[in-house]
């Protein structure tokens, strides 16, 4: 299961990646009112550490905040992405659980195509492993 959440810069995008990838748990924020984003890249973080939802996805202006907010939560690790490239490599050599994406700086097209990388991708281990563990420590 896929949980996302966005604060109200990122609401749109949120949206629109619901309707793109389906069945989802939505974390908020519900409107383009103004929110705290903290509190929603803490939702959707606290959802994965407790086994609700297996990935998530943050939106906000830049992901940055969403990045750093959720990165606080232990067992974490939120990468932002601004190209599949980057997408597709957090996942096999990062382990990535949240995507963070930036609305007011990736294009719709753009956001869902790294959407759809990071989701297929997978975690390729070996030499890797030490270094995620190193991170989760």
């Amino acid at each position: 299961m896929i949980v996302v959440g966005s604060d109200h810069a990122g609401f749109r995008y949120k949206e629109m990646i619901k309707k793109h990838l389906g069945d989802v748990i939505d974390a908020g924020t519900f409107s383009e009112e103004s929110c705290d984003y903290p509190a929603v890249a803490r939702e959707v973080a606290q959802k994965i550490v407790s086994g609700k939802a297996q990935r998530g996805i943050l939106v906000c202006g830049t992901g940055q905040g969403m990045a750093m907010a959720a990165n606080k939560v232990k067992g974490i690790r939120a990468a932002v992405c601004g190209d599949t490239f980057s997408a597709k490599a957090s996942r096999a050599h990062n382990n990535a659980n949240i995507l963070c994406l930036g609305a007011r700086v990736v294009g719709e097209g753009l956001a869902l195509e790294i959407v759809d990388a990071w989701l297929k991708a997978e975690f390729e281990a070996g030499r890797h492993t030490r270094r995620v563990e190193m991170i989760d420590d």
